[in-house]
């Protein structure tokens, strides 16, 4: 096998292993890996602004805003006008998006940052330069992605 063909069989790969952690994600908990790394940054503070989340995100606030409503008509967050500046909205987990974060099965980035983090300084260098390459070569440097393993989902918030 030559090494395009590895190169495709690896990135094929990674794009199944993130399809189905984002198949259990859903059917275990009923959120995509996108909402649910929403779900985290509400729970850290216990509320958020859609901008803190979009920023936190790298995604737009269109994304946000489209991925928060789906967590609201499913009760796992509310918006509530600020009580420090009545001009912005301010995003509240409620207690089933708290269960939910607690049912979850473990985010397929947990586990990623968790390997990574165990991984040489060098190491990790030479594997964030080859993925910005990779990157680079299918014309997705200025992509709105967010540090979320999961396929689909920014289309899936859009839609």
């Amino acid at each position: 096998m030559d090494r395009v063909d590895s190169s495709l069989i690896a990135l094929r790969r990674i794009l199944r292993a993130t399809e189905l952690f984002g198949r259990d994600l859903k059917k275990a908990a009923g959120v995509t890996a996108a909402q649910f790394r929403v779900l985290q940054i509400i729970a850290e503070s216990g509320q958020a602004t859609a901008k803190e989340i979009s920023t936190r995100m790298r995604v737009s606030q269109a994304t946000v805003t489209s991925l928060v409503d789906k967590l609201v008509r499913e009760g796992m967050v509310v918006r509530e006008k600020s009580v420090r500046d009545r001009r912005q909205t301010d995003i509240h987990i409620t207690e089933r998006g708290r269960q939910t974060l607690i049912d979850a099965p473990d985010p397929l980035q947990q586990k990623f940052v968790r390997k990574f983090s165990s991984l040489e300084d060098w190491e990790q260098s030479m594997l964030v330069a080859s993925l910005e390459r990779v990157a680079g070569m299918l014309d997705a440097d200025d992509m709105d992605a967010s540090p979320v393993l999961d396929s689909g989902d920014f289309k899936q918030a859009t839609d």
